[in-house]
């Protein structure tokens, strides 16, 4: 017999959408507007608007008050700022898959987890040999290479295939999620500079007021929507502000954050979702609709100088290391690991996946962009023509990883709808397109 408080749970914690916010957090939107956003970069960037594009770029908003600095470019503000938005669900999903999620099963886990670390470790050494020779400091993007686009990545194979196999999304997933605490740690230790050691002491002070209210009061935030602007938003923003000035990326304060906040399984009554679905769903509208498109817009405006300087940039041995890595790197890394650790090891595949379908999703898996595009900038200085090379790069290579894939896995896709027309298989009231669609 059901019980009343089962009853009132069953409509759950998390408000109705706009339809405008459902639109925007799919994954194939997502991805659009994220190429949007890059292609009004690159018309910008090389066009007669040039001289508007990097002068808004690079206009410096913001003030400087004793210690603390918050005078920064528009181009900074979205690196820094806006992204940490990004960081901050990067960091909820990586909390909820460690906690409720596949990452918490090591038999579940262990063939995507080692294959994120071999598709981070053959990218960034392939980088390092290419660059052995290269121009000085070209080594210094080795880390570049090593990302994947989550939201890029998800939208392209949500966009190549409806019939695929469910499990190879899932594994793409936990994969890239890995991928993103590994590139999390590299920007962490590797780009940090004149480390402050008393802010990051100081920033304890709001993130341990954020866990107390999140955990404490969680019922609250869940309940009425305001209490998180009005109590969390400020520690948030104070503790952005601490790491932003302790030498440490302040994109890790929105990781930091997110690791504050309760992650529980369903209830057993329905629809009762923990704060961090919660805070996760509200968010990701914005993140995936105004953060992750504006930095991507301030990021990817790259002036090619025409043909001849598109070129230039392919020939240098930075852009050769990160379309090498991103597109060969990510295959070899990834497939490879996992067909070492099937073989040497008692983990297993999904019966579902084929390795063919393994090499086009590793392929999409080197659709780095927005996390490379971030590296890029850390890697090398504004002005240095390295940093153009790189972008050149990464871009380049994206769309080459997104073309690679395409040609793998539509005509797997085709095979796969005609074996299922073929046996008449019907989807049983389960939607598979619309799970693909969905962000991830």
């Amino acid at each position: 017999m059901t019980t009343p408080s089962s009853r009132i749970l069953e409509h759950g914690t998390f408000r109705e959408r706009h339809p405008l916010e459902d639109w925007v957090t799919r994954a194939i939107p997502g991805g659009a507007l994220l190429l949007i956003a890059t292609v009004l970069a690159l018309l910008f960037a090389n066009t007669p608007l040039e001289g508007a594009y990097f002068a808004v770029r690079d206009t410096y908003l913001g003030f400087e008050l004793g210690p603390i600095n918050l005078k920064l470019s528009v181009a900074h503000w979205a690196s820094d700022g806006l992204l940490a938005v990004f960081f901050f669900l990067a960091g909820l999903e990586l909390k909820q898959e460690f906690v409720v999620g596949d990452l918490r099963s090591p038999a579940k886990a262990a063939v995507p987890v080692a294959a994120a670390f071999g598709g981070v470790a053959v990218p960034a050494i392939l980088y390092a040999l290419i660059n052995l020779a290269g121009p000085e400091g070209a080594i210094g993007g080795w880390a570049i290479p090593a990302a994947t686009d989550i939201a890029f990545a998800v939208a392209i194979l949500a966009l190549l295939g409806s019939a695929l196999p469910p499990a190879l999304r899932t594994f793409l997933l936990t994969l890239a999620i890995v991928d993103d605490l590994i590139a999390i740690t590299i920007i962490a230790i590797f780009y940090t500079s004149d480390l402050r050691l008393w802010f990051l002491a100081l920033a304890i002070i709001p993130l341990a007021l954020f866990w107390w209210l999140t955990t404490k009061h969680e019922a609250l935030f869940k309940k009425h929507y305001w209490t998180a602007w009005v109590l969390l938003a400020p520690l948030a923003f104070i503790t952005w502000v601490l790491f932003l000035n302790s030498g440490v990326h302040a994109t890790i304060a929105g990781v930091a954050l997110a690791f504050m906040v309760p992650t529980k399984g369903i209830s057993k009554y329905g629809k009762q979702h923990s704060l961090s679905h919660t805070l996760e769903h509200r968010i990701r509208p914005f993140s995936s609709a105004i953060a992750v498109p504006v930095f991507a817009f301030f990021s990817a405006g790259v002036a090619v100088g025409g043909l001849s300087g598109l070129l230039e940039a392919w020939q240098s041995t930075v852009a050769l290391g990160i379309i090498i890595g991103l597109v060969g790197g990510k295959i070899i890394g990834i497939v490879g690991t996992s067909f070492l650790m099937t073989k040497l090891t008692s983990a297993t595949l999904d019966s579902q996946l084929k390795w063919p379908d393994m090499i086009g999703m590793a392929a999409v898996a080197g659709i780095g962009f927005t996390v490379s595009l971030l590296i890029s900038e850390l890697s090398f200085e504004a002005g240095d023509v390295m940093y153009d090379w790189a972008k050149v790069g990464v871009l380049t290579a994206s769309a080459l990883a997104a073309v690679v894939g395409a040609a793998i896995l539509v005509p797997r896709n085709r095979m796969y709808a005609r074996l299922q027309r073929e046996s008449g298989a019907e989807s049983d009231g389960y939607d598979r397109g619309a799970d693909w669609g969905a962000d991830g």
